[in-house]
């Protein structure tokens, strides 16, 4: 409820920054955790470290289509359509495609061992796709978001010193909500995969 810069296009809707932008750095954190258990998966063969990295895309798939709401709601208000042609967007859409055929890679196969190392390598060559079609091509076209294609980054002019705080506590906040949310479904994964097993 604090003070908003008074911007043109933005007016009131820049309060979508505490939603929209948190949304995407929880999603990235969910998927880098992914990753990471992926690898360890690879190294090791714990399934409980595949279990760990589905579960992370799971959470984070969520957060990616929270993302993609509030993108399309702010979008709507300031540039006049939910899905304007915009290099980043249509690049959110390709990765979260991407995240989405993880999903049904992992569904496809019986086998747990094919499926936990198939799916492995599968995540970590997804993951640096995504981050190069999010961060790294908007960058180098044209594009309507802030930062991307010489247009400014929100830091520059639009946040001003009583948004920075909220803003990077809800930053902070959603993340720690994705990690704990995470680690829910992965404490109920183990408990019905110990269930099957006792079966």
């Amino acid at each position: 409820m604090g003070p908003v810069p008074e911007l043109y296009i933005l007016h009131e809707s820049i309060r979508n920054v505490y939603f929209h932008v948190p949304m995407w750095f929880t999603m990235l954190t969910l998927y880098l955790i992914s990753v990471i258990y992926s690898i360890k998966y690879l190294n090791g063969g714990k399934m409980e470290h595949d279990t760990m990295a589905v579960e992370a895309v799971n959470t984070g798939i969520v957060f990616c289509f929270f993302g993609l709401l509030t993108g399309m709601q702010w979008a709507n208000i300031t540039w006049g359509e939910p899905w304007p042609n915009d290099p980043k967007l249509n690049g959110s859409a390709i990765a979260t495609l991407m995240y989405l055929a993880y999903l049904v890679l992992r569904n496809a196969l019986e086998e747990e061992q094919k499926r936990a190392k198939i799916s492995a390598v599968y995540n970590i060559f997804a993951f640096p796709i995504m981050v190069v079609l999010l961060y790294i091509l908007p960058k180098l076209t044209d594009s309507l978001h802030p930062g991307s294609g010489g247009n400014s980054t929100f830091g520059d002019l639009d946040m001003d010193n009583n948004m920075r705080p909220v803003f990077y506590t809800a930053v902070i906040g959603w993340i720690l909500t994705g990690v704990w949310v995470l680690t829910l479904r992965f404490r109920l994964r183990l408990l019905e995969n110990k269930a099957n097993k006792i079966q």
